[in-house]
């Protein structure tokens, strides 16, 4: 039985409900405790990627859980509503730390917010993207849900990248009556508020609408055994080492993009600047998921794709390394590599899943188990994992730079230009740290992908054709 328009529509809201939740703090949380509230660029990094060490542990044993789980209204809608309902209130107490607070307690405010973010982001994410197996029939219904579920979380994290900064500072002046980065502060406040009511409504949205119509019993498997059933699977491996591959090396530069505008790129419309730069890479990368993935996929494999996208990635970067060495006075220059980044990472993020999703069926046939969860979580831990690794290289290199404008108060503060005294070696650091160490991981991604990857569409269509005479 095929999925209902009204089923597809509710899973997309929920990807859009979760990506604009985790854009807020991929892209967001360094910048608002570090430069905003003054945290210790170093300390901040710590934090960050000790968060995901801590998931390393947390994730799988979700998925476990998961697995396990049996009530009336199936295993994985109870996770996905109690996930969001905690992680909306942790994301709001996380960009509205008390005034009161400074010095160790900010930093030890920061961890355990932080911290609590990504468990209960984790008792959410895992759950969600479990369930493109658990009720799709495999094929073509299986990448058609997932591309517009990827397509949907596209449009999540553009909203958060094209929106905040216009809407944080207009809420720091409504409702706080304050500008530049005192009004900042307020406004992430009651931003994060709004995004986490949205997130909510989208949530119990997919969680009524969607029917878990597997027929498959997930069984049940300790830590220990899912782990091995991870080693064995040598595919879902493949996949999850090139995605922390690929997310690291976008992840440095979406992290640092903000600090390059306000420190480099520089000017007192800065913000400006930043946001026609957002909006840009925004539309592209939707577009790319929405529009031209679709037409690649007509002619092209999904594996000639993930190529294809890797190189514009890796071409991406290098002009933007040629541009580091211009004075980049106008941001339209910087739509060039933006344009071939984000297009490769709109339909990397699709490709990638529909590969993992692809190992499920393939652990089912080698290893004799369908392990939905256990595979799924990796996926939620190497996203986390990639996001701290960069937070930390980040963090290094606003440390090392000097990039960081304190936590002085003045009401003209926007009309500030921060990048006047940044000194020129500094803005080389960040430029280099944005380009080199992106491109190294790609090339990486590249070589390790075409030596270990073996799921290709024909040798899928041979596994589903065997799984099939199984099932009869």
């Amino acid at each position: 039985m095929k999925l209902s328009g009204k089923a597809k529509l509710s899973y997309a809201l929920g990807a859009v409900g979760k990506d604009m939740v985790y854009m807020l703090s991929a892209s967001y949380v360094l910048y608002y405790f570090q430069d905003l509230l003054g945290v210790n660029a170093i300390a901040m990094g710590v934090i960050l990627m000790a968060a995901r060490v801590f998931d390393a542990f947390n994730d799988p044993i979700m998925g476990v859980i998961v697995a396990k789980t049996k009530t009336r209204w199936g295993k994985f809608r109870p996770w996905l509503l109690i996930g969001t309902l905690t992680n909306a209130v942790v994301l709001y107490l996380m960009f509205a730390a008390p005034p009161a607070l400074d010095g160790a307690g900010l930093v030890a405010y920061a961890a355990v917010t932080y911290i609590l973010w990504g468990v209960t982001y984790t008792m959410m994410d895992i759950p969600y993207w479990s369930m493109i197996p658990a009720f799709t029939e495999g094929g073509k219904e299986r990448e058609n849900l997932t591309t517009l579920a990827r397509t949907s979380a596209g449009v999540g994290s553009a909203i958060i990248t094209i929106a905040t900064m216009k809407l944080v500072p207009m809420l720091g002046r409504a409702l706080g009556g304050v500008e530049g980065n005192a009004g900042e502060i307020v406004g992430f406040k009651y931003f994060s508020l709004l995004v986490a009511a949205l997130f909510i409504l989208f949530t119990v949205l997919t969680c009524v609408n969607i029917k878990e119509k597997s027929t498959v019993e997930m069984k049940a498997v300790s830590v220990g055994q899912m782990f091995t059933a991870l080693v064995q699977n040598d595919q879902a491996m493949t996949v999850t080492i090139a995605i922390v591959l690929i997310n690291c090396s976008i992840y440095i530069t979406s992290n640092l993009v903000i600090f390059f505008f306000k420190y480099d790129f520089g000017g007192t419309g800065w913000n400006d600047a930043y946001m026609l730069f957002n909006m840009f890479g925004g539309a592209i990368q939707v577009l790319s998921m929405m529009v031209f993935y679709p037409l690649l996929r007509k002619k092209f494999t999904s594996l000639q794709i993930f190529y294809i996208c890797l190189t514009m990635a890796i071409v991406g970067y290098a002009v933007l390394l040629a541009l580091a060495f211009t004075n980049m006075s106008s941001v339209f220059l910087l739509f060039i590599p933006a344009f071939f980044i984000f297009a490769a990472n709109g339909m990397l993020t699709v490709i990638t899943t529909v590969f993992l999703a692809n190992t499920v069926d393939y652990g089912q046939l080698k290893n004799g188990r369908r392990d939905e969860s256990v595979i799924f979580s990796m996926q939620t831990f190497v996203v986390k994992l990639a996001s701290g690794v960069a937070a930390l290289v980040a963090s290094i290199c606003l440390s090392v730079n000097h990039l960081q404008a304190g936590t002085e108060v003045s009401e003209a503060d926007k009309l500030v230009d921060w990048s006047a005294n940044v000194a020129a070696a500094s803005k080389v650091g960040l430029r280099m740290t944005m380009t080199i160490i992106p491109i190294i991981g790609l090339f990486v991604a590249l070589f390790w992908f075409k030596k270990r990857f073996l799921l290709s569409d024909q040798y899928m269509a041979d596994v589903n054709r065997q799984l099939a005479e199984k099932n009869k």
